[in-house]
């Protein structure tokens, strides 16, 4: 029976609660649902706050890293180009895609060992190459920005990721094999590939943006180019018999183990951003714009007038809402400004002399017997 009646209490406020927070669509946002929020719109380009295009260029120099053939050799660098254009689109504060396109050349050096290292001297390679990716970018100052971070936001470290493909030619010359001469016939080696399927490669790294204006960015970005191809940095032909130590030829794929010939790049670029708005999403802080918001809040100045019209009997009590505008000095009032009678015989208690028992006004309040 108790149970019966608690539900029966509780039934009410269970209803009030389900309708206070019951969720709602429209037929013009049949996707969108809320609790009740007013700031609920469409998301078009009207109602975009920030520019989220843009258009990258930079240059700098390519390395042959971790190959056969490499540009660091006997303590020396041998230093070629790179150079890439992109077209970026930022799709949140965190994250962007671009499709870039590279180009580059790198010059690399190798010794075989032993008797064919004597006869060929020093190999030389030249690789020019061509290079168009998919390439994701990470903020990584927005994704681990601090709380308690209150600076301006001007650097930005980034980190980046893709995948592509490449056509790229090669040239390797020696003393011996590969070489210019007609007594024996011998010729450089020279190897071409085109894009294709087979052409794939990988690409990761990090880079530095500093926001000069609302409209350009620079950036220093260092990335690292894992080909699969061990042709790439033209040690030659990747076949079964180019790593057969009984076969004839210059085996300069062998000088390494790794079967992919990996190349590095140092850049410093320019981004014009697209838009005419007042700022580009990749700089936008969200717990930011959350903090002005609240502080703004906080500071609001609260314009409450008190007592518009005054308090004209100085009992306390506004004349906005006083019911009793003449009240005397010093009679006790209710919240309403009226003076207080406790026994209710017509006489305020500031001349009652019998507060406690009624009696008529003539007799000051107090019984005539």
């Amino acid at each position: 029976m108790k149970l019966g009646l608690l539900l029966l209490a509780t039934l009410p406020i269970a209803a009030y609660a389900q309708d206070s927070t019951t969720v709602n669509s429209s037929s013009e946002y049949p996707n969108t649902f809320s609790s009740g929020s007013a700031n609920v719109q469409r998301f078009d380009n009207k109602a975009r706050r920030f520019n989220d295009w843009s258009i990258s260029v930079g240059g700098g120099a390519a390395f042959m890293a971790h190959s056969d053939l490499t540009s660091f050799y006997d303590k020396k660098v041998n230093w070629g180009y790179s150079a890439y254009v992109s077209v970026d689109k930022q799709i949140t504060h965190v994250f962007g895609l671009s499709l870039i396109y590279q180009r580059g050349e790198t010059k690399q050096k190798a010794r075989l060992e032993g008797a064919a290292g004597v006869a060929a001297g020093v190999g030389t390679a030249t690789t020019k190459f061509d290079q168009v990716a998919l390439m994701g970018d990470v903020n990584f100052s927005n994704l681990l920005r601090r709380v308690d971070n209150h600076s301006p936001y001007r650097w930005a470290l980034h980190g980046y990721a893709g995948i592509g493909f490449q056509g790229y030619n090669t040239s390797l010359h020696d003393a011996n094999e590969f070489r210019w001469s007609d007594s024996p016939k011998r010729v450089p080696l020279f190897i071409e590939k085109d894009f294709d399927i087979n052409s794939l490669y990988y690409q990761f790294g990090a880079g530095v943006k500093y926001k000069v204006s609302k409209l350009i960015d620079i950036e220093a970005r260092t990335m690292y180019i894992v080909s699969g191809d061990d042709e790439f940095d033209g040690g030659g032909w990747g076949d079964p018999n180019d790593y057969d130590p009984a076969t004839p030829g210059s085996k300069y794929n062998m000088i390494s183990d790794s079967r992919s010939d990996n190349a590095w790049t140092v850049t410093l670029g320019v981004s014009f951003k697209l838009g005419n708005k007042l700022s580009h999403l990749a700089w936008h802080d969200p717990l930011q714009e959350a903090y002005y918001r609240t502080s703004v809040l906080e500071n609001a100045a609260t314009d409450l007038v008190v007592c518009e019209k005054g308090d004209a009997d100085n009992d306390g009590v506004c004349d906005d809402w006083d019911r009793q505008l003449d009240t005397p000095a010093g009679a006790r009032v209710d919240g309403a400004g009226v003076a207080l009678d406790m026994d209710l015989d017509g006489v305020i208690d500031l001349y009652d002399k019998c507060v406690t028992v009624p009696g008529p006004v003539e007799n000051n309040g107090c019984p005539t017997k």
